[in-house]
């Protein structure tokens, strides 16, 4: 039988990237998928190549109507909410303190906490449904330590695990697991934007694995915590970052 068989997810910022490549490992498990993104044409694609167990809609993570249409839309589809995925980010500009502009500080809050906040409460009531539920939260490495010209993303990403915490607390009664998962440098289109050959030599360099993780090796995890292999983790943070937090 396969992990996830049943189950109905949505995953945000699911176009491409991590977001696709968990669209991909939900749906080889058996979950039935709902792909948001603002890229649409992206997002359409990846869709049609998943087939019937999976449908894309456009979606802006900071409105409250959209969520509740994309809520409305994966139940009409598919039945009750089992497991989301709160993939959807942006780092915005890499700048100290004091050059960071306030409208891109509180764009990047608006996406990437806003937008965790309106899915996770946007979900419950569909999870309760549901009698159960798994809610994904993917912060970051910049969640667990400071980092320098990104406070805003740093700022988000801390958030994220915090929220993560009390909706585990608040969600535990009625069966709705809620983890977040940090990544540290992972292959992806956005760590690749703007970078040289030279910066990705760097990262190997501090990387005590010496080396940037494949998307996959994080969906892996995320089909783990939307899986009942994970039942009784909740309120936790997961690490995949090749071990750069450890020294």
């Amino acid at each position: 039988m396969l992990k996830l068989d049943g189950k109905v997810a949505i995953i945000t910022g699911g176009a491409r990237g991590m977001g696709a490549s968990h669209a991909r490992r939900l749906v080889e498990e058996g979950a039935k998928v709902v792909i948001t993104d603002v890229l649409v044409s992206e997002g359409e694609e990846l869709a049609y190549e998943l087939g019937e167990n999976a449908l894309f809609v456009e979606h802006d993570v900071t409105s409250a109507e959209d969520w509740k249409n994309v809520v409305k839309i994966a139940e009409e589809t598919y039945g009750p909410v089992n497991v989301l995925v709160n993939n959807a980010g942006i780092t915005g500009e890499m700048a100290p303190i004091d050059e960071t502009s306030e409208h891109d500080y509180r764009k990047v809050i608006d996406v990437n906490q806003v937008g965790v906040y309106l899915g996770m409460k946007s979900v419950i009531p569909s999870m309760k449904k549901a009698g159960s539920g798994s809610i994904i939260n993917i912060s970051s490495l910049a969640g667990l330590v400071g980092s320098t010209n990104s406070v805003a993303y740093v700022a988000s990403k801390f958030a994220v695990r915090g929220m993560t915490k009390v909706a585990a607390l608040e969600l535990a009664e009625h069966g709705i697991r809620v983890n977040s998962i940090h990544p540290g440098f992972i292959e992806t289109p956005m760590i690749r934007q703007g970078n040289t050959n030279d910066l990705t030599a760097m990262y190997e360099q501090i990387i005590p694995m010496k080396r940037i993780a494949k998307p996959e090796e994080v969906s892996n995890l995320v089909v783990f915590l939307a899986s009942d292999d994970s039942s009784y983790s909740t309120g936790s943070e997961f690490v995949i970052d090749g071990g750069l937090s450890a020294q």
